[in-house]
This record gives structure tokens, sequence and C-alpha cells, in this order.
């Protein structure tokens, strides 16, 4: 039986639900007959919530009164077995889902503290403070303060510390001096009160009036011979000298003996000496172009530099000889001064480039130099110099 037309139900009396026969098929052979649909489940549902409907309006009647006994009958529990359909109560399992509370455990994800870290990455900025350039402020340009200076400060020039090998002819033996002699000389200046100085000293006290000692005295080599290595640098280290070493650069790169390696000259850096440049080919620089100054002049300087890691501020002139356009070059360079072969100790602010210097020659004892440095000082001190 279905419920279209001709079904267990029609239209309603005024005043209640009516029946299309009484007696008819109770409300169990109509649920029977119900379940037999292919939507069973649905439809008895359906029936179940009319017929409690109808049966609230007519509890009088037959089929109410079966409905209303079925309603209160516990086989209706079995539709609270629905509830475990509502066992959807496993759905708060979602709180497990909700478990995802873990991912509030994602907070760590703030420890991205971390990459806050990233400011100690802010501390790499030390390595920006490569206070290790700072360390170029040992040899800082000095600023002239445009005061006129004149000191008397003897620089004396030294060239081959050894002795003249056998039939040497008159210049070499002019040249050279004896390590006896030259030990002579360090004892007799120490005695007579003299400090070796180093020309950057010299230039700062020109310059900017840095105070020198009472007897300032600079002691130069030039031409960079082995000999100044094997035998003046250990007598300087001893008796508490300093002196400037002033290199052919283009013999020390051809390796020829008789001249220092860039081995020795690091070495002779590292113990307080200071370096110059004497040109990469010691010739004459009278007449030159520019770009052949550059050469000798720069190159010689920069390769030095390259070595000792340190600026080379001072030149002296192969052979004494020069011009001006070789001073110009010079300071655009970025050299502080030059060395001449001019005699005399008086030295001048404005002459910079034109450093006067004392020969040591080959027979020149102790008491010699000694006298020689005094009578320079005394003709100085009756000119007005300081």
């Amino acid at each position: 039986m279905s419920l279209s037309s001709g079904g267990a139900f029609d239209t309603p009396r005024p005043g209640g639900y009516h029946p299309r026969r009484e007696g008819g098929e109770t409300l169990e052979q109509l649920l029977i007959a119900l379940g037999r649909g292919r939507r069973a489940t649905a439809v008895l549902a359906a029936a179940f919530v009319v017929v409690s409907g109808l049966v609230a309006l007519r509890p009088g009647s037959k089929l109410g009164r079966e409905l209303w006994i079925m309603r209160s009958a516990p086989t209706v529990t079995p539709s609270a077995t629905l509830v475990p359909t509502s066992t959807a109560s496993p759905s708060p399992t979602r709180t497990s889902t909700s478990t995802a509370t873990p991912t509030t455990t994602f907070t760590p994800t703030p420890s991205n503290t971390p990459t806050a870290t990233a400011s100690a990455t802010a501390t790499i900025s030390p390595t920006p403070s490569v206070t290790p350039s700072p360390t170029q402020t040992p040899t800082p340009q000095p600023t002239p303060d445009g005061t006129p200076r004149a000191l008397v400060v003897p620089i004396l020039m030294y060239h081959y510390l050894s002795a003249p090998p056998a039939g040497a002819d008159a210049i070499r033996r002019d040249l050279s001096v004896s390590p006896a002699q030259f030990e002579e000389h360090l004892q007799a200046l120490r005695a007579g009160g003299y400090t070796a100085i180093t020309l950057y000293d010299l230039t700062l006290a020109l310059q900017i009036g840095a105070t020198l000692p009472d007897r300032p005295i600079v002691i130069t080599f030039d031409d960079g011979y082995r000999d100044n290595y094997v035998n003046a640098l250990p007598l300087l280290q001893r008796y508490g000298f300093v002196a400037t070493f002033f290199l052919i650069t283009g013999l020390i790169d051809e390796g020829r003996a008789e001249y220092v390696t860039w081995e020795q000259v690091i070495e002779m850096h590292q113990a307080g000496m200071e370096i110059g440049a004497h040109g990469y080919s010691h010739v004459d620089l009278r007449g030159r172009d520019v770009d052949y100054l550059v050469w000798q002049m720069l190159g010689s300087k920069e390769a030095i530099e390259a070595r000792i890691g340190e600026p080379v501020r001072f030149f002296c002139y192969p052979s004494g000889k020069y011009d001006a356009l070789g001073i110009q070059v010079l300071k655009s360079a970025h050299y502080w001064g030059a060395v001449t072969v001019h005699p005399g100790v008086r030295q001048r602010s404005e002459a910079m480039y034109e450093l006067s210097r004392v020969r040591v020659h080959g027979d020149t004892d102790a008491p010699t130099l000694l006298a020689a440095l005094d009578a320079w000082v005394r003709q100085e001190r009756r000119q007005g110099a300081p």
C-alpha cells in the first residue's frame, strides 16, 4: 500500500483526523507496508512525525491509541540507536584534530627569534670595524701647519758595509766601510749623545713641530747591498739604532747575489728599519719624461710596498741627480720627501725633496766622524739654526 491516491489517508473532516475506513489498517500494518518501500528509513521517520502530530489532535481514536502505545513502547528506543549515528561525538575527536593545538605549538616558529639572532649577524658590523685599516694611521700624511722650520739634523750616507775586495777601484774603496769601522761609528755616536731617528720622525718635526731627541741623527744606506743585511742590521740592533735603507728594486727582482733579497727586506722592515726607494734601475733621472719617471719612482715604491705592507714615503735620487719634474712626480706619487748628495746638516720644511746629507767615506774613522759632525753643527748654530 502506498501513500498515493487511494491510500490509507484522505482529506480530513472538519474537527480532526478521519480515516477512510473505520477499523481499517492498524498502525502496525501501516508501518509494515511502509517499511517495504525503497526508502524505508526516510518514510518511516516521516510517517512517525506525521502520525505523532495527528495523534496529538485525536488521542481518542483507535489509531491514536495504537500510536500512543507504540510511542510509549520501549521499542522506540531503537530510534535512540540513532544516537550512535550521533556518535558524531567522535567528531569531538575533532578535538584531536583540534589537537591542532600543536599547531599552536607553531608558536615555536616565533622562535624565529633565532632569526632575530640575525641581530648576531648584525654583529658582522664589527667586521667593518676594519680597525686594521686605522692601523694605517701609524703612517698618516702629516698635514703641514704652515710654520716654516729649519732643524739641524745630520743625515749620514753609507753604501757598502764590507771590506772592499782585492783590486777594487777607488770608487769602491771610497764607498766601503768595514763592519769594524761601522761598529766604532755606532759606539762613538752613542757616547756622543746622538739618538738615531727615521726620516718619518724628521718629517713630523719639520711639518707639524713634533719633538725630537736632543741630538738626533739619521743613518741611511744607498743601493741595498747584501752586506747591509748581513753586517749592518745586527750591529744596528746591538746598539739600539735604526736606519733607512734605499733599494734598487729591479736589481732585487733579478736576484743578483750582491743585493738583498725580498725576504731579507721583509725581515729588516720587521726589525724596525725604514725602507725607501732608490729607483728601479739606478739611472740619471734628469731630463726624463713623465712616463719614465713614474716607472722609476712609482714602480719601485709599489714593489717595496707590496712586500712590506706599508707605504714607502722617501726616495733617494740615483747618484744624486734630479730636476724639477722629478720632484713633481715624487709629490704626485705621495712621497713625503727625498734625500740628495748635497752636503749639509740643516733640514728645512720647505725643502723636503732636497734633504742634505753627510757622506761617510771608506777611510772615515770614529773620531773623524764625530769631529765632522761637531763642525757642521757649530757652523749652523753660528748661522742661527736651532
